[in-house]
């Protein structure tokens, strides 16, 4: 059977209402995944204090481990040595020297992230630098435990 042919108009029609008809569908395919998804899915105020414990875990390699010191110049350098010698340091020159030599950042950056000159990073950061030396110069041999 020959189909007649149709008109611009009933062809318009007909691809009108295919496109509702995928629109429809894909609306019903998301509402679908969302529905399947948050199935799985918890708030964390739902979470019991032991789900919340297994979602993150604290670093402990610096809990006495004897394999992470090393020496310089006849000097044990701990970890927990290093640790104490930056708590020293005023909280300007401690996050001069963490952004520095933790986070590659240069002198520029650092003074752009802080908003301070940046010959005031390089002070802070060589006199920072003088002052760690000094202190595990001092006390390397009473941390060396």
């Amino acid at each position: 059977m020959i189909e007649p042919d149709r008109t611009e108009w009933q062809v318009r029609c007909a691809f009108n209402a295919f496109c509702k008809r995928v629109l429809r569908n894909e609306a019903i395919n998301i509402f679908n995944e969302r529905q399947q998804r948050q199935a799985k899915e918890m708030t964390f105020s739902d979470l019991t204090p032991q789900e919340e414990n297994q979602l993150y875990t604290l670093d402990q390699q610096y809990e006495g481990e004897e394999g992470q010191s090393f020496q310089v110049v006849g000097k044990k350098i701990t970890p927990k040595l290093l640790a104490e010698a930056l708590r020293t340091l005023p909280i300007e020159k401690r996050k001069t020297v963490l952004l520095y030599y933790f986070f590659d950042k240069s002198d520029v950056e650092i003074a752009e992230l802080l908003g301070i000159p940046r010959s005031t990073v390089q002070y802070r950061r060589t006199s920072s630098f003088k002052k760690l030396r000094r202190f595990l110069e001092e006390h390397a041999d009473e941390w060396s435990d």
